[in-house]
Parts: C-alpha cells; structure tokens; sequence
C-alpha cells in the first residue's frame, strides 16, 4: 500500500480529502442549491478547505466557516473581565437558528485540546458554559429536532493527539491519531461512502427490531449495575441515517456505531456506574456512580471530577435526569482498538452509554408533529444539557421489559443477544 504522507504533515492527505467527501455525501446529504454553516477550531483548516471544495461540488449555495482558536479562548480566561463570564454571542446563534430555519445545512469539526481549561477557574468554566448554553437553545433546538441536515466530524489536533498518545513525539502522535479517526470514520478504504451505506443497513436491521418489539423499559446489570430505564411513551429507536424535516436523510454523527432512542425522564429506577471516563470541558470525571429514584439521580458520586460532576447536576432540573439511552457491542470498533479519545463523538461509540439531559423529539413516532408540551407528556426530558456517558462494558447484561412484564434478552456479555 503506498503511503501518501509527505514530510510536511503526518496526516494522509488521500483519507482527509476522502473524510470531507464523506462529511458532505453522507454526512449531510448536501443538496443542491443548500448552504452550508461550518464551525471548526482554526488547527481544522487543511479539513475546512476540503469541505468547502466537495460542497461546492456538490451544489452548495453559499459555504460559511465560523474558526475558533485556542489562544483566544484562554485569553478570555486569563485577562477577561469577570462579569464576561456570565454572557454568550445572542446574536450569533439567533443567527444560526435563523440559518437553520432558512434549511441552511449544519457542519461542526471538533478537535480542540479536550484539557483546554483544566487549569482555569471552574467557576468560571461553569459560568461560561451556562451562559453559553442558554444562547445556544434557539440553534440548538433546530439541530436537536433535526428540522436540518446536520454531521459531526474530527480533525486530529496536535494537543489532542498529545493526550490519546502520551508517549509518543508530537508528529507520530498526530498521525496515529488521525489514522483512528479515519478508520473510525470508514474513510480507511477506497469504497467508504458504499461502506457506510452497508454500515447504515446493518443499524436500521437494529432499530427495526427493537421498534418492532416496542419494550416498556431496559433492565442493566452488571459489576455495580442495577439499573431500570423505563422508555418514553411513544419512543422510537434510532441509529445511522436520519431522515431531517427538510427531507434529506444525514448521519449527525461521523462515527456511530449507535442505536439510541428517549429514556421516559421520570421512570429510571437503581444505581449505574461508569464503565470509560467522562472528559467534559477540561476535567477527566472517572468512576461515576449514581443513584436514581423516580427517574431523578439523587445521588452522585465519582472518583475523580466530582466537583464537576455536580456542578452539570445542578445546571437545572433536567439536568438529573436522562434525555437518552443508546445500545453499542463491546465489539465496535472504536472499543476495540483499547483507545480513550477524551472526546464523547468517539468515546461513546465505544460502549452503550446513557445521556443527562435534553431529549431528541426525533426518538418518538411522529416526533416532528409533537409540541414540546407534548413530548414533555410522554417522558420526553427538557434541559440546556446533553451529556453523553459510558455504562456498557463486556460484562454488561440488558434486557427488555415488554408490556405484560416479561423478559426479552437484548444484550448478554455487551453483545447483542440476536
């Protein structure tokens, strides 16, 4: 196999261009005449320019990139004035929002140093993100809703590659890092838009089933697991492709390896632990264990980052309860390459995993005809938060609980049971 790195960059030039290709025919499902919003940190731009090329050739109207930078984000924390803290660009995401509305297509890059603000103050941190969170609801609830096409992806950071691999010197830590991103992305072969269409297929043979068999609750145990998630009234299961409410089928996410749909947020019953580390805004939360009565944690402990921890906790009343529930195999390929990426985009496709806060609308059948009201009503859950953590692991047992009570086997030692 020929390689197609040069001196100047660790990073294959051959999989990123294929990985923008991907982002834009798979991802987003770009149609012609659509524009097209991308947000990406400014390290991102070799993957911006790449983007741009294969939306305009797919028909893009106009292509509008918004960089963030590392330096100036610390700058804010370092010498900004404190009472910053407790305010957010309204007028950027009223923007967005009104992008989104116009069918404006959604691209975020994220690869940012996931330690950024470790050494900053928390309260500060916290501050920030509050503020920022209540901004970002008007663009957030398009997005979350799916009213447009919308997809994740990563380029691989020279801090962020630092933290996936320690020990190795700056530039093979980036090519290796990019190398997973590629193969977690399937862009790792020539044929990757006919993989993803193969890999979406086997993801809607899931869903399928488990909408089919319309479960009451999942029921987890395993090593410090004892666990009772009732499903929302009217859930439906989710995974791979989505079909937006403008009509354009996009896989948000780039990778997934998921099938997920709406916990009902007053009926999670037992404890659960953490089976990978939660990175969240520069802190590792490690060791994560919760208790939950009516749907509610009301206990909360964590060997590390408890401090943090509690802090998202008390964000608002959401913030305690679960917003999604998502079944992943030990055996996806993002857990069995043994690597900790300190980013939720690939660590929870790592293992089955639960979610504190806001619900997706589009996980209930005739989700897009539903008013907020409505979804609150069948157990849908409403907060500024969505935080993605790990509780699957190769020991991990889940059943299904159907409506007259009985037992189906759905997961047996982290494995699909079917």
């Amino acid at each position: 196999m020929t390689d197609h790195r040069n001196s100047a960059t660790p990073i294959d030039p051959v999989k990123l261009d294929r990985l923008a290709e991907v982002a834009v025919k798979v991802g987003l499902g770009l149609r012609p005449g659509q524009d097209l919003l991308l947000t990406a940190p400014a390290i991102a731009l070799p993957l911006v320019r790449r983007i741009a090329v294969h939306a305009y050739k797919a028909g893009a109207g106009i292509v509008t990139p918004i960089l963030s930078d590392e330096e100036m984000t610390l700058a804010r924390y370092r010498h900004g004035h404190d009472d910053s803290f407790d305010r957010a660009a309204n007028w950027l995401y009223e923007g967005m929002a009104k992008a989104f509305s116009n069918n404006t297509a959604r691209l975020a890059i994220v690869g940012d140093n996931p330690m950024l603000l470790s050494g900053e103050d928390a309260s500060k941190v916290a501050r920030a993100s509050k503020a920022n969170s209540i901004a970002y609801q008007p663009a957030l609830e398009k997005i979350v809703n799916f009213d447009t096409n919308w997809n994740i992806i990563a380029y691989p950071s020279a801090a962020w590659a630092k933290l996936v691999f320690p020990n190795d010197q700056e530039e093979v830590a980036i090519g290796k890092l990019a190398d997973a991103i590629f193969a977690a992305s399937r862009v790792d072969r020539e044929d990757a838009t006919a993989n993803w269409a193969s890999h979406n297929a086997v993801l809607r043979e899931r869903t399928n089933w488990l909408n089919g068999q319309r479960f009451r609750a999942l029921q987890y145990s395993g090593p410090g697991t004892d666990l009772t998630i009732g499903l929302a009234d009217g859930h439906e299961w989710e995974g791979g492709a989505s079909l937006s409410k403008n009509g354009i089928s996009c896989n948000a996410n780039i990778p997934t390896e998921e099938v997920f749909t709406t916990p009902h947020c007053r009926r999670v019953y037992g404890h659960v632990v953490s089976s990978k580390p939660l990175s969240y805004q520069g802190t590792l939360i490690d060791n994560i264990a919760v208790r939950f009565e009516d749907g509610r944690i009301v206990d909360a402990k964590a060997s590390r980052g408890a401090e943090v921890l509690n802090k998202v906790l008390d964000t608002d009343e959401g913030a305690r309860r679960l917003g999604e529930v998502a079944l992943v195999p030990h055996s996806s390929p993002i857990s069995q390459s043994g690597l900790l990426f300190y980013n939720t985009l690939f660590d929870e496709n790592a293992a089955s995993h639960i979610a504190l806060g806001q619900c997706y609308s589009k996980c209930f059948v005739n989700g897009a005809q539903l008013t907020p009201q409505q979804i609150a009503a069948q157990g849908g859950n409403q907060s500024l938060i969505h935080i993605d953590w790990m509780i699957g692991s190769s020991e991990t047992d889940i059943d299904g609980i159907l409506a007259d009570g009985s037992k189906v086997p759905v997961f047996r030692k982290g494995e699909w049971a079917k």
